[in-house]
């Protein structure tokens, strides 16, 4: 289940840092050997700088510290046909690796505590993991797992 370009729709999803949980989208970018994945967690939240224009991609701009990738609203992004509702952003700064077994553990029920939604198509998937490889905001272990 845990493969990438695997979305999952997590209600309500657990955050590491304790922060309030509520329901999530879980996008998987790696794998992190046998045991863990690296993901992104889309949100909604749009913190480009109001100067650059937000378009379906990559953005990167090293000066201001900004790198994210945009699934615009409405736009077909996996191989079963989903798009989000709302434009949709990964912020490279916030990739973080899981571990199977406590997503494993947290989310036992399909259907109940998670819903997969899809998997992004390979061209969609390859935009993404080459956005955040070559970002200068993405930390070092990180680009190393997606450039493998």
């Amino acid at each position: 289940m845990y493969t990438p370009g695997k979305i999952i729709f997590f209600d309500p999803f657990y955050f590491k840092n304790g922060a309030q949980s509520k329901p999530k989208y879980f996008l998987v970018l790696a794998k992190v050997g046998t045991t863990a994945v690296l993901a992104s967690l889309p949100s909604s939240k749009d913190y480009v700088p109001r100067t650059i224009a937000v378009e379906h991609g990559c953005i990167e701009v090293p000066e201001g510290c900004v790198n994210c990738y945009v699934f615009k609203a409405g736009i077909k992004i996996t191989d079963c046909g989903f798009s989000f509702p709302m434009d949709t952003f990964l912020y490279g700064q916030y990739l973080d690796d899981f571990e199977i077994s406590l997503l494993e553990s947290n989310y036992p029920l399909v259907g109940i505590d998670y819903d997969v939604v899809g998997e992004l198509t390979a061209e969609e998937l390859a935009a993404v993991i080459k956005c955040f490889g070559m970002s200068a905001t993405v930390k070092r272990k990180y680009k190393k797992i997606l450039t493998g």
